[in-house]
C-alpha cells in the first residue's frame, strides 16, 4: 500500500491554494508552475475537489480557485478521499476474501485484521491533520529558511565591514552557498 501521486499532488496543490487565496482566486497555471505539476492533471484533480465542495471556482479574467471552506475545516483525509485515492493495506480491498483455499472457498487471510487496523489508523491520522496545520508548517519553514538566509548575509556583511578585501568576502559567500 502506498499513496500515489494523485493524493500527494492534491494535498500539495491545496496547501499552495490555501497559502495564496488571501489575494483572490488562484489559477491552476500558477499552482502548476510553482509546484511543477502538470496543468491538465491539476484540472482533473480540481474537478474532483470542486465536486466534493472543497474548492470553489471563479470563471473569467481574474478567475481561479479558492477554498470552499476554512482551511482548518478541511482535513488531509477529505482531500485524499475527494480525489478517489485508495487507502487500503489489505490485499482483498476490505472484502474479506483474502485467501482462496484449494477447495475454492475464500476467507480472510491470517493478517487481515492487522491491515484493517492499519487502515483505520491511517484514516484517523489523516483526519486529524487539517489543511491549516499544513499551511502553518509551511509558513514556519519559510520563515526559518528566510532567517537562515538573512543570517548568512549578515555574516558576509560583518566580515566585509571588518576591512577584509572583497575577494575574501566572495570566497566566504561562495562557501555559504555550497
Amino acid at each position: 500500500m502506498r499513496l500515489t501521486t494523485k493524493g500527494r499532488f492534491a494535498v500539495t496543490a491545496m496547501i499552495d491554494l490555501a497559502m495564496r487565496q488571501h489575494s483572490g482566486p488562484v489559477t491552476l497555471a500558477a499552482i502548476s508552475q510553482r509546484q511543477n505539476i502538470s496543468l491538465s492533471y491539476l484540472e482533473q484533480l480540481f474537478g474532483k475537489l470542486r465536486r466534493h465542495e472543497l474548492v470553489d471556482s471563479v470563471r473569467g479574467p481574474g478567475g481561479g480557485y479558492s477554498l470552499a471552506r476554512l482551511a482548518r475545516n478541511v482535513t488531509v483525509a477529505d482531500i485524499i478521499f475527494a480525489v478517489d485515492e485508495p487507502l487500503d493495506a489489505t490485499s482483498c480491498g476490505g472484502k474479506h476474501d483474502c485467501t482462496s483455499g484449494r477447495d475454492g472457498k475464500s476467507g480472510k487471510c491470517m493478517t487481515h485484521e492487522l491491515w484493517t487496523t492499519l487502515n483505520r489508523k491511517m484514516v484517523d491520522y489523516l483526519d486529524s491533520v487539517s489543511l491549516q496545520d499544513l499551511v502553518d508548517q509551511q509558513r514556519l519553514r519559510q520563515l526559518q529558511e528566510a532567517s537562515k538566509a538573512a543570517q548568512g548575509c549578515s555574516t558576509v556583511r560583518m566580515e566585509r565591514s571588518a576591512g577584509e578585501p572583497a575577494s575574501a568576502v566572495s570566497a566566504v559567500a561562495a562557501d555559504a552557498t555550497v
